[in-house]
């Protein structure tokens, strides 16, 4: 079952007893685990009637009698065992889970682990409660999921706006979540977020980022190209080396695909090599002014680059010269 639709069943008051939250992505627990804890419950009831638990001090027979307890003045009681991944001995609780109590609510977070589903342990919480498993969103899946995010508070986000949030922030949903919370406090009437908000409550530059410089290279601007890889070296977090090698690889990458697409129709080529149709142009314009043999040099140069990077073949992974002599070389 998805969090949405545990969710959805308790806001509709329709529970189970039993709800074992586990995988990857700790998000979706995270966000199971906070409306349990605040809303199930009525702030009169929860005084007497919520248990929490955390796996590293727990002991499995506190967990098993907290949870066999009747409610008190109170339809329903709400026991959470929280990081359970760290409790010793939590398949002892499987007696209770054999025979659970209607009127408790159990929720497990059970964060970066899974249970072994041949295990009888396993096989009994599907047979009786409702399981969550969640894992980590690829990294091409981000940018669908933070419209879809967006869209269910009733706002968008720009082309540029969203590549910029995405790649500054990388997989981390709930900090993805809160920056755009943020953001969106300081709109106004507005329901658009641009790439000027980003850079304003984000703090990352719109004209000084990994995509400008993708775009700058493509364009063969070397001015330009230089004038960010100096904002880079002025500012060594906003984009380290280690991170901007894969980014152009991944960038001529994708324009070395271009040259398998038949048509120029920019629709059609986007979907090919998997990009955002509003970045495409930049792509195309690339793969005309390298042409083929070109840009096999310089997925072969970033290769050489990237080892650099990392420390191999090179005294210093971090020198920032290394990024400046690898444009000047692309470009020239």
């Amino acid at each position: 079952m998805s969090a949405e639709k545990i969710l959805s069943d308790w806001k509709k008051k329709q529970f189970h007893p039993l709800y074992w939250l586990e995988g990857e992505e700790e998000f979706y627990i995270d966000k199971v685990m906070d409306y349990a804890e605040h809303q199930i419950l009525p702030e009169s009831e929860a005084a007497f009637n919520l248990t929490i638990f955390y796996g590293k001090d727990a002991n499995w027979a506190d967990v098993l009698n907290a949870c066999r307890r009747y409610p008190m003045f109170a339809e329903r009681q709400v026991v959470l065992l929280k990081e359970a991944q760290q409790m010793k001995d939590v398949e002892k609780l499987e007696p209770y889970i054999e025979n659970p109590l209607s009127s408790t609510i159990l929720v497990v977070s059970y964060k970066d682990k899974k249970l072994d589903a041949r295990r009888t342990f396993a096989k009994l919480i599907k047979e009786k409660g409702v399981m969550l498993t969640t894992k980590k969103l690829y990294d091409r899946d981000l940018p669908g999921w933070v419209q879809e995010m967006l869209q269910s508070r009733g706002l968008t986000i720009t082309p540029k706006g969203l590549a910029l949030l995405v790649d500054h922030i990388g997989n981390d949903l709930s900090r993805i979540e809160n920056e755009t919370e943020k953001i969106s406090v300081n709109l106004g009437k507005r329901t658009q977020i641009t790439e000027d908000d980003i850079e304003k409550y984000i703090g990352v530059s719109k004209d000084f980022n990994i995509f400008e410089l993708q775009a700058a290279i493509g364009a063969r601007d070397l001015p330009r190209s230089i004038r960010i890889v100096q904002y880079f070296e002025a500012n060594p977090k906003a984009a380290p080396p280690q991170l901007v090698m894969p980014s152009l690889y991944s960038f001529f990458s994708k324009v070395y695909m271009v040259f398998g697409v038949s048509t120029g129709d920019e629709k059609t080529v986007a979907a090919y090599i998997g990009i955002a149709p509003f970045f495409v142009k930049d792509y195309i314009q690339a793969a005309r002014k390298y042409g083929f043999e070109g840009v096999e040099k310089i997925l072969l140069l970033l290769h050489q680059y990237n080892l650099k990077a990392v420390g191999v073949g090179s005294n210093s992974s971090n020198d920032p010269s290394h990024l400046k002599e690898l444009v000047v070389k692309i470009i020239t």
